[in-house]
């Protein structure tokens, strides 16, 4: 006799995602795992008395989704302190700052997340970040940080240029007349946010905040990139208590390699929760801080010389104004033997072309790339050529389509780079033609994956734009794959786990407003860890 099932997901659209894309009525689930799919009336035969239905009400259920470039102490910190994503100007910024510095008395820093002065319009339009001009506006006693969308740059009050001047590299502080001008970026940048890093205590507030945020967004699983943090740990420590309600993969920054060797602890160490994934680095920055390093000037490069620097300025060797190096392609290299040999996977933040290149290049001398599963992450800017040798050797292109958002006539990427090399940044159609694997993530920019499908199926070019199901699939099996997870994860078939998202409407029907559909429930190991107010289950 067959046990019955602890779950029955009822009167639904179950999408595989599998190839073919097969449609199913229900699910049953025993033990957190899939045991069959198939009509409501032969799942009806699996009902016993401990038995919980679920009734869809004809909703499309598909598997949970897999964010396989996440930063999620970024996304805790916009839900506990101020989130300037949605500000709209610099004046909207300062306000939000105040607001919030007014709310929280007695935080000794004021903080804020996610500004992007790219997006700014009317009169407040500008395409430099915020300084310490502006902030010193929201405080002149406490210290204020704000950390730009890419967390590439972050803004000081003069407060906090003072507290933190010997934390901060000379060579990635903007200047003007000799004078910092509050704006931090790249490794000075990540110094600042390395300094802010919250205790463990306040941490658990900010991941645990992270992570019931992420459920609401029907996103199951995470490859959170972790530097300098306690979050490891953190996340262990919230597994244990039954307090993690998603799967997370922790990639670990270059800096932990010598570490984690010495402890043995090895990609895709751990447990069903919390799991070991690559040792991350960066070869460049951001368009967004004209750091990507391009084999050409940025567009607007002579703009800049013209309009925001003096004479004598500080500023870092960007070669004519092509960007900068994050890591000497040399010392790159050599981290990609050494963590490769040690038996990692890798991951290697890389945007400009040039950048790709060097990368590229790099993963390419390691013996297998392809086995290892070594990512690229962004390739925003991947020539013909390079997609060619990913493809060749296998190495995983983790993109995020969120990033079109800066792809309109106009928009940040048209200001960058000019029309033409805008319409090579993002072509996800053309990566998954030339069978490249491709894995979709967010970089919490924001983290939202039916708004990243909504842009891949909405891209202003053919090379950009995918169909519904391919944008699906590399938000799920696509970056399952990534994560040496296919097994378990990332499709919906029998022996794999019960990570599903419950969806108000079809993301087929609705092509056009993808961004608008709204997560009805998410589910865990079979396990309902967010429901919709207006969902009974």
């Amino acid at each position: 006799m067959t046990d019955a099932a602890d779950l029955l997901v009822t009167n639904a659209a179950v999408h595989t995602l599998d190839d073919p894309d097969t449609v199913h009525e229900a699910i049953a689930v025993r033990d957190g795992e899939i045991v069959r799919l198939g009509d409501e009336y032969e799942m009806r035969f699996l009902e016993g008395v401990g038995t919980d239905v679920v009734d869809c009400g004809g909703r499309p259920v598909l598997p949970g989704f897999v964010d396989a470039h996440t930063h999620m102490e970024q996304l805790g910190q916009h839900l506990v302190h101020a989130d300037l994503s949605a500000a709209d100007s610099a004046a909207d910024c300062l306000e939000i700052l105040r607001a919030h510095a007014d709310a929280e008395p007695d935080r000794e820093w004021i903080l804020g997340f996610g500004y992007d002065e790219s997006a700014w319009t009317g009169a407040d339009a500008r395409t430099e970040p915020l300084t310490r001009a502006d902030l010193d506006r929201v405080s002149e006693v406490r210290p204020v940080v704000a950390m730009r969308v890419d967390l590439h740059t972050a803004s000081l009050n003069s407060v906090a240029v003072a507290r933190l001047a010997d934390d901060l590299p000379a060579d990635d502080l903007r200047t003007a007349a000799g004078e910092p001008t509050g704006v931090a970026v790249e490794d000075a940048a990540e110094a600042v946010r390395r300094r802010l890093t919250s205790d463990r205590e306040e941490l658990r507030e900010v991941l645990a905040a992270a992570s019931e945020r992420a459920v609401e967004l029907g996103v199951t699983c995470v490859h959170d990139k972790v530097r300098g943090s306690a979050a490891p740990r953190v996340y262990r420590e919230l597994a244990a208590d039954g307090d993690l309600p998603l799967r997370v993969r922790i990639d670990y920054w270059s800096d932990h390699l010598e570490a984690l060797s010495e402890v043995g602890l090895s990609t895709n160490d751990g447990d069903d929760r919390v799991r070991t994934g690559a040792i991350k680095s960066f070869s460049d920055g951001s368009f967004g801080s004209r750091t990507a390093r391009l084999t050409e000037p940025y567009a607007d490069a002579e703009g800049r010389d013209g309009g925001d620097r003096e004479p004598g300025d500080d500023d870092p060797d960007t070669d004519g104004d092509r960007g900068q190096w994050v890591v000497d392609p040399d010392d790159l290299a050599a981290l990609v033997e050494r963590a490769d040999g040690a038996g990692y996977q890798i991951c290697v933040h890389a945007i400009g072309d040039e950048a790709v290149e060097e990368t590229l290049a790099a993963l390419e001398a390691t013996p297998d790339p392809g086995g290892r599963r070594h990512r690229i992450e962004h390739a925003e800017l991947a020539t013909d050529d390079h997609i060619a040798r990913m493809a060749e050797a296998g190495i995983v292109a983790s993109m995020q389509p969120n990033f079109h958002r800066w792809a309109d006539d106009g928009g940040l990427y048209d200001r960058r780079l000019g029309r033409e090399r805008r319409d090579r940044t993002n072509r996800f159609r053309r990566v998954l033609e030339a069978g490249v694997p491709l894995a979709f993530g967010s970089d919490c920019m924001p983290l939202d994956p039916l708004l990243g499908v909504h842009h891949a199926a909405n891209a202003p070019t053919e090379a950009q734009r995918l169909s519904v199901t391919a944008a699906l699939r590399a938000y799920t099996r696509g970056a399952a794959y990534a994560g040496f997870d296919e097994d378990r994860l990332g499709t919906l078939a029998v022996g794999k786990r019960a990570d599903l998202v419950v969806l108000e409407e079809s993301p087929w029907e609705q092509r056009e407003r993808i961004d608008e559909i709204d997560v009805t429930a998410t589910l865990v190991d079979g396990e309902i860890v967010f429901t919709a107010s207006d969902f009974e289950c």
